[in-house]
């Protein structure tokens, strides 16, 4: 998951690192020579496949059948003491929990489609209904408008559309009786975000609301970037399903406001911005939280809906990443200087800001395999990669320049693992499967407890916070689980798909790409709101034969490569 993350500390330029340049690279972690990784990582037996794909599986189900037995309906589990965590009522500012708990059974929720991709159809039915029966957000909980999106809102979505549309991607698995009632949660759930994007001068939305009541009296003007544009796809997608263009609505405004306060002169944007003047108040232009999510959903934006627009934005913020963030040689692996390095800048002059990276940047690699970037992929994976092989873990934050941990705790995050199933898909070069099986070796060896999977206070000790993060289940045992799993549907089904920022799994479909109010409500940022349509129907009809849209990512099939870079 990418986005936003609470710490608690106040909060093409390819030359070398100047003067705090490292002494020695990231690459000198991986200590074999060419011949040692020749032997290691040239294959990976088919019979090892499968014991680690029987490993993934183990792991979501130690944590999701405990989940279910301590902590249901709750919305997560404390694994360490076997019982379940909602919202901390009695300490509202408490941000880092109630943020993203709103008392509406969250991992359950969070968990639905990880569920058909383990193939138990048998137990996905019983969770829908589970859902169906028990959930609801007439809730007096406020949450952040973003975690509420991609977390509930994303899920819903996709399994609504898992259940009704046989052809993406498991096959006929509807539900007897179910009439669009994933769907009518989504709808309720995106209506009561709405009033975040009241009131506000730039369009940019409050980063928080009320299920009950909007927008809290006392709600802070400041959103970081991720937060308030990485929207798009979840309400894009819920428009396009209900014919009601409000959702998407706001979402593109959003998006289109924080883009036209980008800087003039490099093209950045920084991570948080004042809602009402258009101000930024933080300047820092990275990867990683707080921005990391608004490049991923250009590009996936355009790749859903195919809004040329979204794409043009996506192309100019890379280039500028890349003219301004990238330090290092040009080439990974051979050249002089430092091998390549994506830092903190200021985003009107591109100065460094200071000397660390954190662990949400390593989504990045997986979204340049979506863009055709494999080489670059390759390079910026090995540097994660090597930070897991020291700590058994990614430290929150890194300091490149101290080669130490800054933050040293690790929530099991899902990132690394996301960008290394999307590089072997890319490659199908057996090195990723070697990666994926160390880092599930790594998190059952240092974080499985007594009832699932702890987060880890201190990388270095291995000390463990009792709290299992939704995103677990949902992202991190999933793209295990994918990494090694040749045949699954997702791998052999005939229609394209991606996965939103929680790692849910969405179709890439024709209907996603027509609007049933283009004719009437013409996109125009300028314009008032539109007026909510609370009567709008829910037409989710199979799409003819003939209509069927797949659109072939162009890093895909790419060559398989012979060494990973950088590695000798």
């Amino acid at each position: 998951m990418k986005g936003v993350v609470h710490l608690n500390p106040q909060a093409k330029t390819c030359s070398k690192i100047s003067g705090n340049s490292p002494k020695k690279s990231y690459l000198s972690f991986f200590q074999e020579g060419r011949d040692d990784y020749d032997r290691k990582y040239s294959s990976f037996p088919d019979a090892l496949k499968v014991k680690m794909r029987g490993m993934a599986r183990d792991m979501f189900y130690f944590g999701y059948d405990n989940y279910m037995k301590f902590a249901f309906p709750e919305d997560e589990l404390n694994p360490i003491a076997c019982e379940g965590r909602g919202p901390d009522v009695l300490n509202p500012s408490n941000i880092n929990i109630n943020d993203v708990l709103g008392n509406y059974s969250l991992t359950l929720i969070d968990a639905l489609d990880t569920l058909l991709v383990l193939g138990n159809v048998t137990e996905f039915h019983r969770a829908v209904k589970l859902v169906i029966d028990t959930v609801s957000f007439d809730k007096d909980s406020t949450v952040q408008v973003f975690e509420a999106n991609i977390r509930i809102l994303g899920s819903l979505i996709s399994a609504h559309i898992l259940l009704t549309d046989p052809r993406h991607p498991f096959g006929d698995i509807a539900l007897k009786d179910y009439d669009n009632e994933l769907l009518h949660l989504a709808h309720d759930l995106a209506v009561r975000l709405l009033p975040a994007f009241e009131n506000t001068s730039t369009g940019i939305p409050y980063p928080r609301v009320n299920l009950k009541r909007g927008v809290p009296p006392d709600s802070i003007n400041e959103t970081c970037t991720a937060g308030a544009g990485s929207l798009l796809v979840e309400f894009g997608i819920l428009s396009r399903l209900i014919g009601d263009s409000t959702f998407e609505w706001v979402a593109r405004r959003a998006v289109k406001a924080l883009w036209n306060l980008r800087s003039n002169e490099t093209g950045l944007l920084g991570n948080v911005v004042n809602i009402q003047t258009g101000q930024w108040v933080g300047k820092q232009s990275g990867l990683g939280a707080g921005m990391d999510s608004f490049y991923e959903y250009l590009l996936k934006s355009y790749i859903l809906f195919g809004e040329k627009e979204d794409y043009r934005m996506f192309s100019a913020v890379y280039e500028s990443i890349q003219s301004h963030l990238r330090r290092g040689r040009e080439a990974c692996n051979e050249g002089d200087g430092d091998p390549p390095l994506y830092v903190n800048v200021n985003m009107f002059n591109g100065q460094i800001m200071n000397t660390w990276i954190d662990s949400l940047q390593a989504f990045f690699p997986g979204l340049q395999v979506l863009n055709g970037d494999v080489e670059n992929a390759i390079c910026l994976h090995a540097f994660y990669y090597a930070i897991w092989k020291r700590f058994g873990a990614l430290p929150e934050r890194y300091n490149w320049q101290l080669q130490a941990p800054d933050v040293l705790f690790y929530p099991l995050r899902p990132e690394l693992v996301e960008s290394t199933y999307l590089l072997y898909q890319a490659t199908k070069n057996p090195f990723y499967l070697h990666v994926g099986m160390d880092i599930l070796e790594s998190l059952e060896k240092n974080t499985k407890v007594r009832c699932g999977y702890a987060t880890l206070h201190h990388v270095v000790d291995k000390s463990k916070e009792d709290r299992m993060e939704s995103f677990f289940l949902s992202e991190t045992c999933k793209y295990l689980y994918l990494l090694f799993d040749e045949d699954n549907p997702l791998h052999k089904s005939e229609s394209k798909y991606i996965f939103t920022t929680e790692g849910h799994v969405v179709p890439i479909d024709q209907r996603f790409r027509e609007k049933s109010w283009e004719d009437q409500f013409p996109y125009n940022l300028n314009m008032k709101p539109l007026k909510h349509n609370s009567k709008c129907t829910y037409s989710c009809e199979r799409i003819p034969e003939e209509r069927r849209y797949g659109l072939p990512l162009k890093s895909i099939y790419m060559r398989q490569i012979d060494h990973m870079v950088g590695l000798s």
